[in-house]
């Protein structure tokens, strides 16, 4: 039996909550900056070479006058009760080899399941990848407006093992960066019908756990400046301290981060895509994503606000 949405935001907000006083002591109150962990970036003499929101915006804009669809690309870290370093949620939810109920992925605001009802994504196409550590991966697509036009968009998500966390930012990490880019099928088996994802992909996303906070890359990619410009964005717990330096090093525009403890669920990610895609300014965007993140938690939209930040 699958638990009620409230019953689910509930064990959400629970989590939170008793995450935070095994964190606060390490968090600055006026800067937001997790400091106890291990350290989260390179070196702060490294060169960044972040793009411009604008930058990106005009690659989204040459794509549409080619009729090229836009394409997202979404790596979600399974929530793990076993191997991640959380505050366990119901057995169900946190059974990070399971997609099908899990958090982040299966549960309603999940990104497979809000993106295919609620946020009405059609899904044309499903496959599992599981020697990878990808249990399953899903291509959905949606018309959006830019600009008074309808615009073909697809994203591609991709439901990783939760044991296998660390190899999901990795891969997060080197997507941003230009680097892995997929020719995946958008629907049937016609291998003609691709699109171009990974680090090709006009925007690429990481939703789940922060487990930065626990560990450190093998690598942090530096851009590849040949693949097109792309922005990025990280819907995890204080994913700006541990994340922004590495998306500038990657040469991509960190498009949206958080700066504190949060619940990383899908109407969030899809209230980014729809300004992203529509074209709208980063300070718009960051609006919307405030104002459906208080839709569902009802945490204030001053709290809401302060708990993203967006880069120009």
């Amino acid at each position: 039996m699958q638990l009620k949405q409230s019953t689910q935001r509930t064990f959400i907000q629970f989590l939170l909550m008793a995450s935070l006083p095994f964190i606060i002591a390490s968090i600055s109150t006026k800067e937001q900056i997790v400091v106890a962990a291990p350290v989260p970036i390179p070196p702060d003499t490294i060169k960044l070479s972040p793009l411009s929101y604008q930058t990106v915006q005009e690659r989204l804009q040459e794509d549409l006058d080619s009729n090229r669809p836009i394409v997202i690309h979404v790596i979600v870290a399974l929530c793990d009760n076993v191997n991640q370093g959380i505050v366990p949620v119901p057995k169900k939810l946190g059974n990070g080899q399971e997609p099908s109920a899990n958090l982040y992925w299966g549960a309603a605001y999940g990104v497979r399941a809000y993106m295919t009802g609620k946020g009405k994504w059609k899904r044309v196409r499903t496959d599992t990848l599981a020697d990878q550590g990808i249990l399953e991966r899903v291509v959905l697509k949606k018309t959006i407006k830019r600009s008074g036009k309808d615009v073909t968009t697809y994203l591609v998500a991709e439901a990783w093992d939760g044991s296998k966390i660390k190899d999901a930012m990795q891969r997060f990490a080197n997507m941003a960066a230009g680097r892995t880019p997929l020719s995946v099928q958008r629907d049937g088996s016609d291998s003609s019908s691709t699109i171009q994802a990974g680090g090709d992909a006009h925007l690429i996303a990481y939703v789940g756990h922060n487990g930065l906070m626990e560990f450190r890359l093998d690598n942090y990619p530096a851009a590849d400046t040949t693949r097109p410009a792309r922005s990025a964005l990280a819907l995890a717990c204080a994913s700006k301290p541990y994340l922004l330096k590495v998306l500038q090093f990657g040469g991509s525009h960190p498009l949206l981060l958080t700066t504190n403890l949060m619940a990383p669920e899908a109407y969030a990610l899809d209230a980014a895509i729809t300004g992203f895609v529509g074209g709208k300014d980063p300070s718009a965007i960051h609006t919307n994503v405030a104002k459906a993140y208080n839709t569902y938690q009802k945490c204030g939209m001053k709290g809401a606000r302060n708990l993203f930040s967006v880069e120009e």
